[in-house]
Formats: C-alpha cells, structure tokens, sequence
C-alpha cells in the first residue's frame, strides 16, 4: 500500500469526521438518533426477558448497538460512494495519482470514527441507567470491540459494494429499507426465539442478528442467554458469520469500485448535474 496515500486518506478521514461536529445538520442528526434510542430503552427498563428477572432495556442495549453498526456500515458506506459519485468527488480522485485509494482511506477512517462515536454516545448513558451492563469489566470492553471492529469490517465492504451500484444518492433508500426490515426481525428489541423459526432461520443469514449475539455476549451477564436461540452465545458460529460477510464484501468491493472507477468521466458526471438541475427545476 503506497504509503503517501494512506497517510493522506487518515488525515482526509480525521478532517472529515471533524467536519461532522461543525455541520449543524450532521450533529441535530446524531444527537436525536442517540436520544430516540435512549428513549425507547428507558420506557423498555421495568419490563423484562421472558421467564427471567433481567431487565428487557438493558438486554435491548447491544441489539441496539449492533443493529446501528450495521445500518452505518452499510447504508453510510454506500451513502459517501453515491453522493461523491453524482457530485463529482470521485472523478477529482480517479484523476489523481493513488487517488482512490486515498479515498477509500479516508472514507473508511471518517465512516469508523463515526461509528465509534455513535457506540460510544449510547453506551456511556446505559451504563449508568442499567448496572447490570458489562458485568466483567474491562473484559467485556475488550470483548465489545473485538466484535465491533469484526462487524465493522464485515458491513462496511458490503455498503461499498453496494454504493458503487447505485446510480444516485436517492436511491439508497432501496438499500436502507431493507435494513430496516433485517432490525425488526434479528431481535433487536425482543428475543428473536419469540419469532417464528422461519423468520430466525431468515435473520441468522445476515450480520445484524450476529452482531447483535456478539454484543450480547460481551455487555450481558451469563443468565440472560437464556432467551438465546439453543441458550448459547454461539461465539464459533457468530465469528464464521460475520468472517464470511467479510471475506464476500473483500471480494465484491475491489472489482465493482473498479469497475465504477473506470465508467466515471467529465460526461458522466454533467449527465447527472444536469439531470438533477432538471429535477429541481
């Protein structure tokens, strides 16, 4: 890896990211994503896992977490391609040299910070409201960010994938409801083994279920895995999951952003200024 371009992608990326703090859209949006969650775990804290006494809010925590990782990696990913695409970003760095891999640096960079971020901002106030929360310490951090970064490499490939398919930024939405659907059937907010076993044997294909399983493991006591499909963690079966979402978006990425790479031209780009000024029009 030329090592000009990726320092050049992580400034990029830390720029990027900071910028978000400075957009007073980007930080409305950030701050009332945290708070909807927030809200809905606190009116979740005096129910409880069925045939425990484990509060339902704090076993919702990790679902909540992992479900956002996917929504960013995905949705977030191929949100950036389809914007730069049809804006003309990623023209300007075809056209320089190792320019896209400095781009996809600083995507990768400005799009994991965010994510860290928005664990974090969640996280810290769940701590405090459920106890119950990280019961082993600092191993369970530890643990946490194992499965955060195995989720993080296994989603955000996928999205850039997906985003190098898009034709516009409007239509991500095709890619988000989709994910939305995956959330309310991998157990987010209820156990999943109170959901038909066709719909389980649907949610466990996809990495939202598994990363909601793995953050579950690291941030819940052993007694609530009760609820879990087969009582276990299934961390062997969790780590194959989420390794082969990985290894699919590790070879899918590479030769649809190369392929998207090399359509890109001034022409292309003008078609769809020009398309977009009549929309507005």
């Amino acid at each position: 890896m030329n090592a000009v371009a990726l320092r050049a992608g992580l400034a990029r990326g830390w720029i990027e990211f900071k910028q978000t703090w400075t957009n007073l859209d980007d930080v409305v949006g950030q701050v009332v994503f945290v708070l909807l969650f927030l809200g809905t775990l606190f009116f979740m804290r005096n129910a409880t896992l069925p045939g425990t006494s484990f509060s339902l809010g704090a076993a919702t925590v990790p679902g909540v977490l992992g479900a956002g990782v996917v929504f960013q990696g995905l949705t977030g990913a191929a949100g950036y391609l389809a914007v730069d695409r049809e804006d003309g970003t990623l023209l300007r760095a075809k056209a320089t040299p190792n320019g896209m891999l400095g781009y996809l640096v600083g995507k990768t960079t400005a799009l994991s910070l965010a994510q860290l971020t928005s664990v974090v901002a969640v996280l810290v106030p769940c701590l405090f409201a459920f106890s119950a929360l990280a019961p082993d310490g600092v191993w369970s951090y530890l643990h946490l960010l194992g499965v955060l970064v195995l989720g993080m490499v296994a989603t955000m490939p996928i999205g850039a994938a997906l985003g190098s398919l898009a034709n516009s930024a409007r239509s991500i939405g095709l890619i988000t409801l989709p994910v939305m659907g995956l959330g309310a059937i991998s157990g987010i907010f209820y156990p999943i083994t109170a959901l038909p076993v066709w719909v389980q044997d649907i949610a466990q294909v996809f990495p939202m279920y598994w990363l909601g399983l793995g953050m579950r493991s690291a941030l819940l006591p052993d007694g609530a895995v009760v609820v879990e499909i087969g009582q276990s963690w299934r961390p062997l079966a969790t780590l194959a999951v989420l390794l082969a979402w990985s290894v699919l978006g590790f070879a899918l990425a590479p030769v649809l952003l190369r392929r998207m790479a090399r359509r890109e031209a001034g022409s292309s780009v003008a078609e769809r200024r020009q398309k977009a000024m009549q929309r507005v029009g």
